[in-house]
């Protein structure tokens, strides 16, 4: 395997023999999830309803000496998922890990969401993240064991512009809880991450406006910075190996702290907190690039 495209801070090897779907692992994220995975030997199969992006992120990781399959699927649909499902364990074998990533937003004020938005958007990421986990649970997971990863959100406190978004993130996290007691008898572990304000491609998907003020969130965190996506990506990681054995029914919050900011204190602008990239392809989102701003990078 490269080690120019990641450098995991787990040791090589950790997921060899074990196959792994990454849902939305066309990009952001799920992009960089994939590759730490197949970088560490999984089999990772990648699912998403974009068949190109996938196909991109196969090239790139077998470029890089790993292994990746592609299954085009919109995980709200239940016929397509169980399809997907049956097709993964028809050329892996079996499922040991899913992280259930895909998913996606829009921002509104809750008085102007249609019905159809918020069905839309629930069915993305509650729905569809039930559908995956489920299947892969009825027919592969129930016989031999498993871990699961559930990507949520920063939910903590609601989420004002997106309420759709942030009543299923925390529907999942329910969900997450529930499945682990469930499924804790069958040997599969349930677990959630909940990724803060994560400077990934999908910062470029949203308006100028909306731009503007991702850009501007960094002083509103403690760390006083981004995400990285590789900082996301070994918390996923860590919850699907071996050493989270004990852990289920958890959440890691991966956020600078955010939730932990008060009113009643002052945060100061500091750059003594360094991010972590593990992800040589990597690319910061362009909204926050230095032409993107008059020079000031974020």
């Amino acid at each position: 395997m490269s080690q120019s495209v990641y450098q995991s801070v787990f040791r090589p090897g950790l997921f060899a023999g074990q196959t792994v779907i990454v849902t939305g692992g066309g990009s952001g994220i799920g992009r960089c999830t994939a590759h730490e995975l197949a970088n560490l030997g999984a089999s990772v199969a990648l699912v998403g309803r974009k068949i190109e992006k996938l196909q991109a992120v196969q090239t790139e990781i077998e470029a890089a000496g790993g292994q990746a399959s592609i299954h085009s699927c919109d995980i709200r649909d239940e016929p397509g998922v169980k399809a997907m499902i049956a097709d993964v364990i028809a050329r892996h074998g079996k499922i040991d890990g899913l992280v259930n990533n895909a998913g996606g937003q829009y921002p509104q004020p809750v008085k102007d969401i249609s019905l159809k938005g918020w069905d839309a958007v629930v069915r993305s990421n509650l729905t569809g993240g039930f559908l995956v986990a489920r299947e892969a649970f009825n027919q592969s997971m129930a016989f031999h064991g498993g871990a699961i990863v559930n990507i949520i959100a920063d939910i903590w406190g609601g989420m004002p512009t997106m309420a759709h978004s942030g009543a299923a993130r925390a529907g999942m996290l329910s969900f997450t809880e529930t499945a682990a007691c469930e499924w804790a008898c069958a040997g599969v572990r349930v677990n959630a991450v909940a990724p803060g304000w994560i400077a990934s491609s999908g910062f470029d998907t949203y308006s100028p406006e909306m731009q503007a003020e991702l850009r501007s969130l960094k002083t509103k965190v403690p760390l006083q910075r981004h995400g990285t996506e590789s900082e996301v990506s070994a918390a996923i990681v860590f919850l699907l190996c071996e050493a989270a054995a004990f852990i289920t029914g958890s959440c890691i919050r991966v956020d600078g702290g955010v939730p932990n900011a008060r009113p009643t204190w002052k945060l100061q602008a500091h750059d003594r907190s360094k991010p972590f990239n593990g992800f040589a392809l990597s690319q910061a989102p362009k909204c926050l690039s230095e032409e993107a701003h008059g020079g000031s990078r974020t």
